[in-house]
């Protein structure tokens, strides 16, 4: 298999906090829902810090009548026995965490996700494998990726106060971006990226190794990421869960 690529129109973020919504604009965009980009920054909920999670993209998505599925490879909100679980059983288990623990993070990380099961959302534990982004990557929707931009972008960490690099008092930063095609003979990944220019280009797509998406996204677990996020109409074909 060759190059496969889709076309999509993805704006500048407005800010440094509002990656996700304006990826998860590009995607409605790209399905030909009008929904305004302000409109959808206003009713994706935000954390204090800023930004979101892929969860809070997911449930605006499921209650705008999408379906939607997340990958996650985050083991600080999942623990792996629980990767078999039926939804009802798994969404138990998630309540419980967040009354035994305390990080404000992983507390307001399980909310979104109890919220993304009640709301119908589908939840994946694949491997991460250059095999499974070939084959979510090959159908005919873009998939939404929360990874570490300071990884992928190999970028000095962030001061979370002022979003300014500082390779000395900086934290690795997590970042959105949407994932619309790949060329598995080159093993590169075609990104769409509101946050530009950055350090590997100055405009809003670019190619990259497969190994390097691979990596960021498993390191955005430092940042409550690690996930890809798949939204598609309801009346899309149903498939089997796309494995390695």
């Amino acid at each position: 298999m060759g190059q496969l690529k889709k076309k999509i129109n993805i704006r500048k973020q407005p800010d440094d906090v509002t990656c996700g919504p304006t990826c998860l604009h590009s995607i409605y965009e790209y399905m030909n829902d009008k929904a305004a980009l302000e409109q959808v920054i206003k009713e994706v909920p935000m954390l204090e810090t800023g930004g979101t999670y892929a969860s809070r993209l997911g449930v605006h998505a499921l209650k705008r009548g999408y379906q939607a599925e997340i990958w996650s490879f985050n083991l600080n909100i999942f623990d792996p026995t629980w990767f078999k679980l039926p939804p009802a059983e798994l969404s138990e288990k998630l309540k419980l965490q967040r009354l035994a623990k305390k990080q404000r993070n992983l507390r307001t990380a399980s909310d979104g996700y109890i919220e993304f099961l009640q709301e119908g959302g589908i939840l994946r534990f694949d491997d991460l494998t250059p095999e499974l982004l070939i084959n979510l990557l090959k159908g005919p929707r873009p998939v939404i990726a929360g990874l570490s931009a300071t990884y992928l972008y190999q970028s000095p960490r962030e001061d979370p106060m002022t979003c300014k690099y500082n390779d000395i008092k900086g934290r690795p930063s997590g970042h959105f971006v949407v994932l619309t095609g790949i060329d598995a003979e080159a093993r590169n990944v075609h990104i769409s990226d509101p946050y530009f220019p950055n350090n590997l280009s100055d405009q809003n797509t670019y190619t990259i190794s497969i190994s390097r998406v691979i990596c960021a996204i498993l390191l955005g677990v430092v940042t409550y990421d690690a996930n890809l996020l798949l939204i598609q109409r309801k009346d899309a074909p149903h498939e089997e869960p796309h494995r390695s």
